[in-house]
């Protein structure tokens, strides 16, 4: 044999080998002829069947084949029911001998080991919301060490559906399930219900609103949450899960005032009490608000308030007792939201078996955590997070562009605090909620799923999951900006309107479009940046899969294009704004018959028909005085050890946390000896542990001048500062031509530095 011969047959023996070597640390559980193949070891809840059912689905889709259920799957399923308090709803997954072994604690987390599975493959969870149809595979392989083990770190997780009226509702009885007015019927909670299992929630808050029937007298809808492992509860306003809008007649019942009409008030609530005896599949809110979202009737002064609610709880505790079981064994929640809070830190004797669940300002910024007492009561803490909002100062209803910063921060926040129990998003429709849903939903079952510093990353591998990773990457720094730009003011805010305004002055209590807050030059950056995001989000339309064309037109081009067209509409001349008007009516249009109409009534561009949305421009700001610079707060020249920034958060998408006694240092040079005014642009956090929020500035290791964030609820700064997400202050001050040093330094906790600017008086 030549030399040649002897060489090419060793160098073939050795890729045989290799070959070998790598089929053996690889396990192939589908072959590209065989179906997928499983196994049920045990006796499974009813979700399981449901998580099968879709897994099957989706194995159908990647394969072309159906699994089929024989004793000696590939996959081997088992669900236990005894299992240590921290694994409730956790599985796990590896390989032993040739088979993919899920086990599951209890039947939702058996339920998300297999719809792990799906992921694997390369299932998105909006395979149906989204209309993320997956890529196909002729093979499946998992590595022969693959192992996975996962638990939640909150306990309850899930989602309010809230101000449905121009969303899912009209949607649900108009087009997915044809049927009685005002319905959101069984089958579209079935598809709320199977999101949330693969997002790996397990709580529903209901809709609720007027003219949307109580779920409840939904034929079979608490039986379909059962069947999907889906706790039922229900909101702030609405006691031992009856939802008073649409339960509560007052015409036969009288008013709904504890104070005058006790026993009627009782007997609603032991009504429902009698059909919920499976306490396990319930969370009981308890207290009392007006029938809708106001204070309680009939006590005037807070001393009456406060000794009136008291009495609600401490009835409500032997109700549950006479009709459920024993309320320290029941999960409960008390709700201290808007007026609530006051009467609560008036001295309100709470169980301490009940889970106090703080709320955010409805703009994102939470108000209240659990101090180090509360931290230790055996209900815990939960939150109550807004996604999508209706009234003062203005209504976000139309998309969903809260910053993934801002709400990785504060439940980051909450968790750290020891709130673990219950955490809800309210979206008016989880479609267009997208990824901001999934952000909170990841960190509620991993806390350590996102850091401040990967969320860049985490969003960009979204988009890559969503549409492959070459869109996803193109993509990535056009939504980054798209959320930059809506954090300076959201499309819904952009004509500077406010609602729930005097009526006398205003028609329904609506401020009209006039004028707004940029000046020419900021209106053309702007619009000049929205162009910028549009032709990079047009222009990989091409690049994007024939079959997820519709999936990119809702989740991407449709925001994109419909606030490019509001800024256009609200900030061109009268022309181009009537021609911006027209395509949003032609975007959404076209929303609707996505999928040969699957989605027609989803998408309305004009929640409650608010000014803003109308075929209206602005007249824009006079010019106004340009700053020397603007700084980002990241750009520090010295920092404290526990600061740190916060990717997609903030003006700047970088906003800077400054924990309680730590600083910042800035170097700066001015050409000209004069007046001056330094603005800091914060993030408008509250003081979440009750106290005070408050930062100090000095300029050259001068006197420092203290400032606070503390905002009164609902005040008119606080609406400026949740409108344009900042908190602005400002000091003038003396300065000489030449260098100077800028030390801003936290006094309190929760204290985030976005930017900021010097100006030269004139």
């Amino acid at each position: 044999m030549s030399t040649i011969r002897r060489v090419c047959s060793t160098i073939l023996f050795l890729m045989l080998c290799q070959v070998g070597i790598l089929a053996k640390s690889q396990l192939v559980w589908f072959d590209g002829k065989n179906p997928i193949s499983y196994t049920l070891n045990t006796k499974t809840d009813p979700v399981v069947k449901i998580a099968l059912e879709m897994f099957c689905d989706d194995m159908r889709q990647v394969t072309g084949m159906t699994p089929r259920n024989q004793s000696k799957g590939t996959i081997q399923i088992t669900q236990q029911d005894r299992f240590a308090a921290h694994q409730k709803d956790g599985f796990e997954i590896y390989i032993k001998k040739g088979k993919i072994h899920v086990i599951g604690y209890g039947g939702r987390g058996t339920a998300y080991g297999i719809l792990e599975l799906s992921r694997l493959a390369g299932v998105s969870p909006w395979i149906w919301w989204g209309d993320i149809v997956p890529e196909k595979k002729e093979r499946l392989t998992l590595s022969a060490e693959y192992h996975t083990e996962q638990y939640p770190s909150v306990e309850y997780r899930g989602i309010f559906i809230n101000d449905e009226d121009w969303s899912i509702r009209p949607w649900s009885h108009k087009t997915f399930e044809k049927g009685m007015d005002g319905q959101i019927g069984v089958q579209t909670y079935k598809k709320i219900f199977q999101l949330l299992l693969r997002l790996r929630g397990n709580t529903i808050w209901p809709a609720m609103h007027e003219g949307t029937i109580a779920f409840f007298k939904v034929k079979g809808a608490k039986e379909m949450a059962d069947s999907c492992g889906i706790v039922v509860g229900t909101s702030h306003c609405e006691p031992l899960l009856r939802n008073n809008v649409g339960e509560w007649d007052q015409t036969t019942m009288g008013r709904f005032n504890y104070k005058t009409n006790r026993q009627r008030v009782h007997d609603y609530w032991t009504e429902r009490l009698k059909e919920v005896t499976d306490s396990h599949k319930y969370f009981f809110t308890i207290g009392m608000r007006g029938i809708h979202d106001s204070s309680m009737e009939g006590y005037t002064t807070p001393t009456e308030k406060f000794e009136g609610l008291q009495q609600v709880i401490n009835d409500q505790q032997q109700l549950l007792r006479q009709y459920v079981g024993d309320p320290s064994s029941l999960a409960q929640m008390f709700v201290p939201y808007k007026e609530v809070l006051q009467l609560y830190e008036m001295g309100l004797k709470v169980p301490e078996y009940v889970t106090l669940m703080w709320c955010d300002d409805n703009y994102g910024y939470i108000t209240r955590f659990s101090d180090k007492q509360e931290q230790l009561r055996k209900g815990g803490g939960g939150v109550y997070y807004h996604l999508s909002y209706w009234g003062r100062p203005h209504d976000y209803l139309w998309l969903t562009t809260t910053q993934p910063g801002l709400i990785y921060n504060e439940m980051r926040q909450a968790y750290d605090h020891q709130v673990r129990k219950i955490w809800i998003a309210n979206v008016h429709d989880p479609k267009v909620a997208g990824y901001d849903l999934e952000l909170f939903l990841d960190m509620a079952w991993d806390i350590h799923s996102v850091s401040a510093s990967t969320l860049n990353n985490h969003y960009k591998n979204w988009l890559c999951r969503q549409f492959g990773k070459e869109v996803g990457t193109q993509i990535f720094p056009a939504m980054q900006r798209f959320y930059q730009l809506c954090a300076e003011r959201r499309p819904e805010f952009t004509g500077f309107t406010q609602v729930e305004l005097d009526k006398k002055k205003y028609h329904r209590g609506l401020s009209p479009v006039t004028t707004v807050g940029w000046d020419r030059h900021e209106a053309d950056k702007r619009l000049s940046a929205f162009d910028d995001i549009k032709n990079i989000v047009t222009d990989n339309v091409s690049r994007v899969r024939p079959e997820l064309s519709d999936a990119y037109f809702a989740a991407i081009l449709y925001p994109v294009m419909a606030t490019n067209a509001m800024n256009r509409k609200i900030l061109g001349d009268s022309i181009e704004s009537h021609h911006a008007y027209e395509e949003i009516q032609a975007l959404t249009a076209r929303y609707g018959e996505l999928k040969d109409g699957k989605w027609r009534y989803l998408m309305d561009a004009s929640p409650r028909n608010l000014p803003v949305y109308q075929d209206v421009h602005a007249t824009l700001s006079p010019d106004k005085p340009q700053p020397l610079f603007v700084k980002d707060a990241s750009s520090f020249d010295q920092a404290s050890q526990g600061a740190h920034s916060i990717q997609m958060l903030g003006h700047s998408m970088n906003a800077v946390s400054l924990p309680k006694g730590d600083m910042l240092t800035y170097s700066f040079h001015v050409d000209t000896t004069g007046t001056y005014t330094l603005q800091t642009r914060m993030i408008p956090t509250h003081a979440v542990d009750a106290g005070d929020i408050r930062y100090s500035v000095s300029i050259d290791g001068g006197k420092p001048t203290i400032y606070t964030l503390k905002e009164p609820f609902r005040s008119e700064q606080w609406k400026q500062n949740v409108l344009r997400c900042q908190a602005i202050r400002n000091l003038e001050t003396s300065l000489s031509a030449g260098d100077h040093t800028l030390t801003i330094q936290a006094l309190d906790e929760h204290i985030l530095i976005d930017q900021w600017a010097l100006y030269l008086n004139r």
